[in-house]
């Protein structure tokens, strides 16, 4: 059941300060807005209670429909969470959504390589339970304690000192850059090829960092989102018998935000991006952009028209110019709506929509085939989705880019073990290989500068 809220008075942190005062002992999942936008309005800070992971593909489907699925009555309360469930889609639950993303083969699969493999292994979802929790919302500049846990965990964080160390600085990548490099031009390279030969319009192609890390998952997310001040962040940790893993979310992209009272859904899709330096005209002026994104909003269009009443999902703004990443990052958005038909939940937005066109290209479908055979290893949670469903109804999900994931041996501090963290940029028919390697680094660098002193990694 919804609890109610309760405006917490003398809790007067920055949802940054609270942060870094959470509690070591206390376990912590968020979901995170730091800009100014009105988009990027709340704050949730929750004590996860049960975690439920999938096991496998087949187990993940079940319960995405046990934790999407509810359909609640909005509560009448003044913030979106009210005690709900926390947790990530990995993208590779896509295939089990479109089925025929498996038994439909084309003649040129056959040049392609096999496939990717799964060399991580994290979950294809998971979920924690989080009944108390802090919430802020930024508009106000005010905290609200959710659950019976809320006071206690207010106090706490209220006394706790915060805590100013620094995650664990990173050296050089795992991998070779340059045959990294050179293995993803030659699959743009492919990528084009089979844009021009007509079997897809648009994929979205993406290679993988990797760095040694040992240090506090916590204090990472804390630098992470400090500088990058994300609109649509998030943070988990998860406990397994021999290692532990967590997710670090600075994503500045919207999957869909369901609002359960009007029923009203938004995605805000993004293709296009250059460097905050440089001049927007540049990116405004550009056709290849403005198709790229055109492109993706008529799938995201026809994604929600799966779900939405008939005739209610429309573009509301083509196309914007925005600064992410503290300004450091332009990026070119779009603001599709719609209003969610009766008996429809957020498992089913999820099932219409997941995983987003904006991370696999057009038509969806071939895309995602064409992903698996060019792309070496699984993505995992990356490209994914990160969010909450509220008891009441309201759920709100980001994609799952401008993310690290970490993985390892746990330690007294957090974890020994690694951090991967991915970037991919769209390839059309007149894309050139070199320059989306190279857009690909523009979306890294914020964060490899924040964790990685005198990094050698090039950007233009």
């Amino acid at each position: 059941m919804p609890h109610d809220p309760a405006f917490l008075d003398a809790f007067d942190l920055s949802p940054e300060a609270a942060l870094r005062a959470w509690p070591a002992d206390e376990p912590l999942a968020s979901v995170w807005s730091g800009g100014d936008d009105p988009h990027a309005r709340w704050v949730i800070l929750a004590r996860p209670g049960p975690t439920r992971q999938a096991r496998s593909v087949g187990e993940a489907l079940g319960l995405l429909q046990e934790i999407l699925g509810s359909s609640s009555t909005a509560a009448d309360a003044p913030l979106p969470f009210v005690g709900g469930w926390i947790g990530y889609l990995s993208y590779d639950l896509g295939p089990a959504l479109e089925p025929a993303i498996e038994h439909h083969a084309y003649p040129s699969d056959r040049r392609l390589g096999p496939g990717a493999v799964d060399d991580r292994g994290w979950p294809p979802l998971a979920f924690q339970r989080c009944q108390s929790a802090l919430v802020y919302d930024r508009a106000q500049r005010r905290w609200w304690g959710v659950g019976p846990e809320a006071p206690r965990l207010a106090e706490r964080v209220r006394r706790g000192p915060p805590r100013e160390r620094a995650p664990s600085p990173l050296g050089a990548p795992e991998s070779d850059q340059e045959a990294a490099k050179d293995r993803y031009v030659a699959a743009a390279a492919d990528a084009v090829d089979l844009i021009r030969a007509g079997d897809v319009y648009q994929v979205n192609l993406a290679h993988r960092l990797s760095w040694a890390f040992r240090g506090s998952p916590r204090a990472l997310f804390a630098s992470v989102v400090e500088r990058a001040r994300p609109w649509y962040g998030g943070f988990m940790e998860l406990e397994g018998e021999h290692a532990r893993r967590a997710l670090c979310s600075a994503s500045p992209e919207l999957l869909f935000a369901l609002d359960a009272r009007s029923r009203r859904v938004i995605a805000r899709p993004m293709k296009g991006t250059r460097p905050g330096s440089t001049d927007s005209r540049d990116l405004i002026a550009s056709a290849k952009d403005r198709a790229e994104l055109a492109m993706i909003v008529d799938l995201v269009r026809n994604d929600l028209g799966r779900v939405c009443g008939f005739g209610s999902v429309r573009v509301d703004r083509p196309r914007a110019i925005e600064r992410h990443a503290s300004g450091r990052v332009l990026q070119a958005t779009a603001t599709v709506s719609g209003e969610l038909r009766p008996g429809r939940t957020a498992a089913d937005l999820v099932r219409a929509a997941f995983p987003g066109g904006s991370v696999t290209g057009a038509p969806k479908i071939r895309a995602m085939r064409l992903i698996d055979r060019l792309e070496p290893v699984r993505r995992g949670p990356y490209c994914g989705s990160f969010g909450f469903v509220s008891d009441s109804g309201h759920a709100a999900f980001n994609i799952l880019i401008r993310s690290a994931l970490l993985s390892g041996r746990p330690t007294p501090d957090g974890l020994d073990g690694i951090l991967d963290y991915s970037v991919g940029a769209g390839i059309v028919a007149d894309s050139d290989p070199q320059a989306e390697w190279e857009e690909t680094l523009v979306k890294a660098r914020p964060f490899i500068d924040s964790l990685v002193p005198g990094s050698t990694l090039h950007v233009p």
